[in-house]
Protein backbone atom coordinates (compact mmCIF):
# COMPACT_ATOMS: atom_id res chain seq x y z
CA UNK A 1 0.00 0.00 0.00
CA UNK A 2 2.86 2.41 0.71
CA UNK A 3 4.05 2.02 -2.88
CA UNK A 4 0.57 2.74 -4.20
CA UNK A 5 0.22 5.85 -2.03
CA UNK A 6 3.66 7.04 -3.14
CA UNK A 7 2.56 6.66 -6.77
CA UNK A 8 -0.46 8.97 -6.37
CA UNK A 9 1.18 11.93 -8.19
CA UNK A 10 2.31 9.66 -11.03
CA UNK A 11 -1.14 8.08 -11.18
CA UNK A 12 -2.56 11.52 -11.95
CA UNK A 13 -0.34 11.75 -15.04
CA UNK A 14 -1.10 8.14 -16.05
CA UNK A 15 -4.84 8.75 -15.64
CA UNK A 16 -4.67 11.88 -17.80
CA UNK A 17 -2.85 9.86 -20.47
CA UNK A 18 -5.65 7.28 -20.45
CA UNK A 19 -8.23 10.05 -20.74
CA UNK A 20 -6.39 11.62 -23.67
CA UNK A 21 -6.70 8.38 -25.64
CA UNK A 22 -10.47 8.12 -25.17
CA UNK A 23 -12.53 8.95 -28.26
CA UNK A 24 -16.11 9.26 -27.07
CA UNK A 25 -19.22 9.71 -29.17
CA UNK A 26 -21.93 9.09 -26.52
CA UNK A 27 -22.69 12.81 -26.27
CA UNK A 28 -23.16 13.46 -29.98
CA UNK A 29 -26.71 14.30 -31.03
CA UNK A 30 -27.74 14.08 -27.37
CA UNK A 31 -29.19 16.70 -25.06
CA UNK A 32 -28.76 15.65 -21.45
CA UNK A 33 -30.91 17.05 -18.67
CA UNK A 34 -29.06 15.51 -15.72
CA UNK A 35 -26.18 13.24 -14.73
CA UNK A 36 -26.07 10.29 -12.34
CA UNK A 37 -22.75 8.86 -11.15
CA UNK A 38 -23.03 5.37 -9.63
CA UNK A 39 -20.18 4.15 -7.44
CA UNK A 40 -19.38 2.64 -4.06
CA UNK A 41 -16.44 2.86 -1.68
CA UNK A 42 -13.11 3.61 -3.35
CA UNK A 43 -14.88 4.21 -6.67
CA UNK A 44 -17.70 6.26 -5.16
CA UNK A 45 -15.37 8.74 -3.47
CA UNK A 46 -14.12 9.75 -6.92
CA UNK A 47 -17.69 10.64 -7.84
CA UNK A 48 -18.14 12.67 -4.68
CA UNK A 49 -14.86 14.49 -5.32
CA UNK A 50 -15.77 15.42 -8.88
CA UNK A 51 -19.32 16.39 -7.97
CA UNK A 52 -18.13 18.85 -5.33
CA UNK A 53 -14.97 20.22 -6.95
CA UNK A 54 -16.72 21.06 -10.21
CA UNK A 55 -20.13 22.06 -8.84
CA UNK A 56 -19.49 25.68 -9.80
CA UNK A 57 -18.90 24.64 -13.43
CA UNK A 58 -21.62 22.05 -13.95
CA UNK A 59 -24.43 23.25 -16.19
CA UNK A 60 -26.62 20.26 -15.27
CA UNK A 61 -27.60 18.64 -11.96
CA UNK A 62 -25.18 15.85 -11.00
CA UNK A 63 -26.26 13.22 -8.48
CA UNK A 64 -24.13 10.53 -6.83
CA UNK A 65 -25.90 7.19 -6.27
CA UNK A 66 -24.43 4.78 -3.73
CA UNK A 67 -27.14 2.17 -3.60
CA UNK A 68 -28.99 -0.40 -5.70
CA UNK A 69 -31.71 2.04 -6.76
CA UNK A 70 -31.63 5.02 -9.10
CA UNK A 71 -33.67 8.27 -8.94
CA UNK A 72 -37.11 8.26 -10.54
CA UNK A 73 -36.08 11.13 -12.84
CA UNK A 74 -33.62 8.96 -14.79
CA UNK A 75 -34.75 8.68 -18.41
CA UNK A 76 -33.47 8.81 -21.99
CA UNK A 77 -32.06 12.30 -21.32
CA UNK A 78 -29.90 11.17 -18.41
CA UNK A 79 -26.18 10.46 -18.60
CA UNK A 80 -25.32 7.64 -16.20
CA UNK A 81 -21.68 6.91 -15.40
CA UNK A 82 -21.08 3.55 -13.75
CA UNK A 83 -17.81 3.64 -11.81
CA UNK A 84 -16.71 0.28 -10.43
CA UNK A 85 -12.99 -0.42 -10.22
CA UNK A 86 -13.44 -4.20 -10.09
CA UNK A 87 -16.33 -4.06 -12.52
CA UNK A 88 -18.32 -6.38 -10.28
CA UNK A 89 -19.69 -4.07 -7.59
CA UNK A 90 -23.17 -5.43 -6.87
CA UNK A 91 -24.88 -2.13 -6.09
CA UNK A 92 -23.36 -0.29 -9.05
CA UNK A 93 -24.15 -3.02 -11.56
CA UNK A 94 -27.75 -3.21 -10.34
CA UNK A 95 -28.09 0.57 -10.70
CA UNK A 96 -26.71 0.76 -14.25
CA UNK A 97 -28.95 -2.10 -15.37
CA UNK A 98 -31.95 -0.17 -14.05
CA UNK A 99 -30.67 2.86 -15.97
CA UNK A 100 -30.51 0.76 -19.14
CA UNK A 101 -34.17 -0.19 -18.70
CA UNK A 102 -35.02 3.54 -18.54
CA UNK A 103 -33.17 4.30 -21.78
CA UNK A 104 -30.36 6.33 -20.22
CA UNK A 105 -27.00 6.89 -21.93
CA UNK A 106 -24.43 4.86 -19.99
CA UNK A 107 -20.64 5.11 -19.81
CA UNK A 108 -18.62 2.60 -17.78
CA UNK A 109 -15.39 3.18 -15.86
CA UNK A 110 -13.72 -0.01 -14.71
CA UNK A 111 -10.64 -2.24 -14.83
CA UNK A 112 -12.73 -5.12 -16.20
CA UNK A 113 -15.31 -7.52 -14.85
CA UNK A 114 -19.05 -7.38 -15.48
CA UNK A 115 -19.08 -3.62 -16.10
CA UNK A 116 -16.94 -3.75 -19.23
CA UNK A 117 -18.80 -6.82 -20.48
CA UNK A 118 -22.15 -5.11 -19.88
CA UNK A 119 -21.01 -2.05 -21.82
CA UNK A 120 -19.69 -4.15 -24.68
CA UNK A 121 -22.87 -6.22 -24.99
CA UNK A 122 -25.09 -3.13 -24.99
CA UNK A 123 -22.93 -0.90 -27.20
CA UNK A 124 -22.13 1.52 -24.37
CA UNK A 125 -18.78 3.27 -24.29
CA UNK A 126 -16.35 2.58 -21.46
CA UNK A 127 -12.91 3.36 -20.07
CA UNK A 128 -10.61 0.55 -18.95
CA UNK A 129 -8.38 1.26 -15.95
CA UNK A 130 -5.23 -0.59 -14.85
CA UNK A 131 -6.35 -3.52 -12.70
CA UNK A 132 -5.16 -5.58 -9.77
CA UNK A 133 -5.06 -3.00 -6.96
CA UNK A 134 -7.35 -2.04 -4.06
CA UNK A 135 -10.01 0.38 -5.38
CA UNK A 136 -9.19 2.96 -2.68
CA UNK A 137 -5.65 3.23 -4.09
CA UNK A 138 -6.94 4.11 -7.58
CA UNK A 139 -8.66 7.42 -6.79
CA UNK A 140 -6.63 9.37 -9.35
CA UNK A 141 -7.65 7.00 -12.13
CA UNK A 142 -11.38 6.97 -11.35
CA UNK A 143 -11.72 10.71 -10.66
CA UNK A 144 -9.81 11.81 -13.76
CA UNK A 145 -11.96 9.63 -16.03
CA UNK A 146 -15.14 11.06 -14.53
CA UNK A 147 -13.80 14.59 -15.08
CA UNK A 148 -12.91 13.77 -18.67
CA UNK A 149 -16.33 12.24 -19.44
CA UNK A 150 -18.14 15.28 -18.03
CA UNK A 151 -15.75 17.61 -19.83
CA UNK A 152 -16.07 16.09 -23.31
CA UNK A 153 -19.86 16.07 -22.88
CA UNK A 154 -19.73 19.82 -22.23
CA UNK A 155 -21.17 19.50 -18.73
CA UNK A 156 -18.10 21.03 -17.10
CA UNK A 157 -15.33 23.18 -18.60
CA UNK A 158 -13.36 21.74 -21.47
CA UNK A 159 -10.06 22.50 -19.72
CA UNK A 160 -11.04 20.80 -16.45
CA UNK A 161 -8.33 18.15 -16.85
CA UNK A 162 -5.66 20.86 -16.95
CA UNK A 163 -6.52 21.86 -13.38
CA UNK A 164 -5.86 18.28 -12.26
CA UNK A 165 -2.51 18.13 -14.04
CA UNK A 166 -1.28 21.01 -11.87
CA UNK A 167 -2.03 18.98 -8.74
CA UNK A 168 0.77 16.56 -9.56
CA UNK A 169 3.34 19.35 -9.47
CA UNK A 170 2.05 20.56 -6.11
CA UNK A 171 2.18 17.08 -4.55
CA UNK A 172 5.75 16.51 -5.72
CA UNK A 173 6.88 19.94 -4.52
CA UNK A 174 5.24 19.57 -1.10
CA UNK A 175 6.05 15.90 -0.45
CA UNK A 176 8.18 16.53 2.66
CA UNK A 177 5.51 18.78 4.17
CA UNK A 178 2.78 16.29 3.23
CA UNK A 179 4.55 13.43 5.02
CA UNK A 180 5.27 15.58 8.07
CA UNK A 181 1.60 16.58 8.28
CA UNK A 182 0.59 12.96 7.81
CA UNK A 183 2.78 11.82 10.70
CA UNK A 184 1.27 14.50 12.95
CA UNK A 185 -2.19 13.37 11.92
CA UNK A 186 -1.45 9.70 12.62
CA UNK A 187 -0.08 10.49 16.08
CA UNK A 188 -3.09 12.69 16.78
CA UNK A 189 -5.51 9.85 15.92
CA UNK A 190 -3.64 7.04 17.67
CA UNK A 191 -5.68 5.44 20.45
CA UNK A 192 -8.41 8.08 20.08
CA UNK A 193 -12.03 8.30 18.98
CA UNK A 194 -11.54 10.46 15.90
CA UNK A 195 -13.77 12.80 13.96
CA UNK A 196 -13.04 14.73 10.76
CA UNK A 197 -14.53 18.09 9.88
CA UNK A 198 -14.53 20.13 6.67
CA UNK A 199 -16.59 22.80 5.02
CA UNK A 200 -19.67 21.24 3.40
CA UNK A 201 -18.31 22.03 -0.07
CA UNK A 202 -15.33 19.79 0.65
CA UNK A 203 -17.15 17.00 2.44
CA UNK A 204 -15.46 14.39 0.25
CA UNK A 205 -12.15 15.23 1.99
CA UNK A 206 -13.61 14.23 5.35
CA UNK A 207 -15.23 11.15 3.79
CA UNK A 208 -11.89 10.15 2.29
CA UNK A 209 -10.27 10.51 5.70
CA UNK A 210 -12.93 8.37 7.34
CA UNK A 211 -12.73 5.70 4.65
CA UNK A 212 -8.93 5.48 4.66
CA UNK A 213 -8.69 5.32 8.45
CA UNK A 214 -11.41 2.64 8.43
CA UNK A 215 -9.83 0.47 5.73
CA UNK A 216 -6.10 1.06 6.00
CA UNK A 217 -5.79 1.76 9.74
CA UNK A 218 -8.63 -0.56 10.91
CA UNK A 219 -9.94 2.16 13.21
CA UNK A 220 -13.45 3.55 13.72
CA UNK A 221 -14.08 7.27 13.19
CA UNK A 222 -16.76 9.58 11.84
CA UNK A 223 -17.10 12.86 9.98
CA UNK A 224 -19.37 15.89 9.76
CA UNK A 225 -19.42 19.25 7.99
CA UNK A 226 -19.60 22.92 8.84
CA UNK A 227 -22.04 24.64 9.05
CA UNK A 228 -24.49 21.73 9.56
CA UNK A 229 -22.64 20.31 12.57
CA UNK A 230 -23.11 23.67 14.31
CA UNK A 231 -26.83 22.88 14.44
CA UNK A 232 -26.57 19.47 16.12
CA UNK A 233 -23.27 17.68 16.70
CA UNK A 234 -21.67 20.69 18.37
CA UNK A 235 -24.04 20.17 21.32
CA UNK A 236 -22.85 16.57 21.57
CA UNK A 237 -19.35 17.81 22.38
CA UNK A 238 -20.66 18.59 25.86
CA UNK A 239 -19.82 14.92 26.43
CA UNK A 240 -16.36 15.25 24.92
CA UNK A 241 -13.18 14.38 26.79
CA UNK A 242 -9.52 13.62 26.16
CA UNK A 243 -10.35 10.28 24.54
CA UNK A 244 -11.54 12.17 21.44
CA UNK A 245 -9.45 13.67 18.66
CA UNK A 246 -10.94 16.20 16.24
CA UNK A 247 -9.35 17.09 12.90
CA UNK A 248 -10.25 20.14 10.80
CA UNK A 249 -9.20 20.32 7.15
CA UNK A 250 -9.19 24.07 6.63
CA UNK A 251 -9.35 25.54 3.15
CA UNK A 252 -8.37 29.15 2.53
CA UNK A 253 -11.21 29.21 0.01
CA UNK A 254 -13.87 28.81 2.71
CA UNK A 255 -16.54 31.48 3.00
CA UNK A 256 -15.81 34.14 5.62
CA UNK A 257 -18.74 32.95 7.73
CA UNK A 258 -17.56 29.34 7.71
CA UNK A 259 -14.05 30.44 8.64
CA UNK A 260 -15.53 32.16 11.68
CA UNK A 261 -17.67 29.13 12.45
CA UNK A 262 -14.58 26.88 12.27
CA UNK A 263 -12.71 29.11 14.73
CA UNK A 264 -15.57 29.10 17.22
CA UNK A 265 -16.16 25.37 16.82
CA UNK A 266 -12.54 24.50 17.60
CA UNK A 267 -12.68 26.77 20.64
CA UNK A 268 -15.78 24.99 21.95
CA UNK A 269 -14.40 21.49 21.32
CA UNK A 270 -11.09 22.33 22.99
CA UNK A 271 -12.93 23.54 26.12
CA UNK A 272 -14.31 20.01 26.46
CA UNK A 273 -10.76 18.65 26.70
CA UNK A 274 -10.75 17.05 23.26
CA UNK A 275 -7.53 17.48 21.29
CA UNK A 276 -7.85 19.38 18.02
CA UNK A 277 -5.59 19.32 14.97
CA UNK A 278 -5.91 21.92 12.22
CA UNK A 279 -4.55 20.99 8.78
CA UNK A 280 -4.23 23.99 6.48
CA UNK A 281 -4.64 23.52 2.75
CA UNK A 282 -2.00 24.39 0.18
CA UNK A 283 -2.48 25.17 -3.47
CA UNK A 284 -3.45 27.96 -5.86
CA UNK A 285 -6.97 26.53 -6.29
CA UNK A 286 -9.42 24.58 -4.18
CA UNK A 287 -8.79 21.62 -6.50
CA UNK A 288 -5.08 21.64 -5.67
CA UNK A 289 -5.95 21.94 -1.99
CA UNK A 290 -8.23 18.91 -2.27
CA UNK A 291 -5.49 16.71 -3.73
CA UNK A 292 -3.05 18.03 -1.12
CA UNK A 293 -5.44 17.04 1.68
CA UNK A 294 -6.01 13.65 0.05
CA UNK A 295 -2.31 12.81 -0.10
CA UNK A 296 -1.85 13.75 3.56
CA UNK A 297 -4.80 11.54 4.50
CA UNK A 298 -3.54 8.56 2.54
CA UNK A 299 -0.06 8.71 4.09
CA UNK A 300 -1.52 9.26 7.56
CA UNK A 301 -3.67 6.13 7.22
CA UNK A 302 -0.51 4.10 6.58
CA UNK A 303 1.42 5.62 9.48
CA UNK A 304 -1.56 4.94 11.74
CA UNK A 305 -1.73 1.34 10.46
CA UNK A 306 1.86 0.93 11.62
CA UNK A 307 1.04 2.35 15.04
CA UNK A 308 -1.98 0.03 15.25
CA UNK A 309 0.18 -2.89 14.05
CA UNK A 310 -2.26 -3.86 11.30
CA UNK A 311 -1.98 -4.70 7.60
CA UNK A 312 -3.12 -1.69 5.56
CA UNK A 313 -4.07 -3.82 2.54
CA UNK A 314 -6.14 -6.52 4.27
CA UNK A 315 -9.96 -6.17 4.12
CA UNK A 316 -11.04 -9.74 4.86
CA UNK A 317 -14.30 -8.68 6.51
CA UNK A 318 -15.45 -7.01 3.26
CA UNK A 319 -14.45 -10.10 1.29
CA UNK A 320 -16.47 -12.22 3.72
CA UNK A 321 -19.50 -9.96 3.35
CA UNK A 322 -19.37 -10.05 -0.44
CA UNK A 323 -18.89 -13.83 -0.66
CA UNK A 324 -21.77 -14.43 1.78
CA UNK A 325 -24.09 -12.12 -0.18
CA UNK A 326 -23.26 -14.01 -3.39
CA UNK A 327 -24.57 -17.21 -1.80
CA UNK A 328 -27.88 -15.63 -0.77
Amino acid sequence: MDKLVAQFPKQIADAIEIASRCEFSFYKNKTFSNVVICGMGGSGIGGKMVLQLFADQANLPIVLVQNYAIPAFVNENTLVIGSSYSGNTEETMTAVKLAKDKGATIVGVSSGGEMLQFCKENNYESVKLPGGNPPRSMLAFSSVQLINILSVAGIINGDAIDSIAKCRLLLNEELITIKDEAKKLAQHLYNKHSVFYTDSELEFVAIRARQQINENSKQLCWHHVIPEMNHNELVGWAGGNDSFAAVFFVSKYLSDRNIKRTELTTEIITKNNASVLMIEGKGKTVIEEAFYFTHIIDWASLYLAELNEVDAVEVRVIDYLKSTLEKN
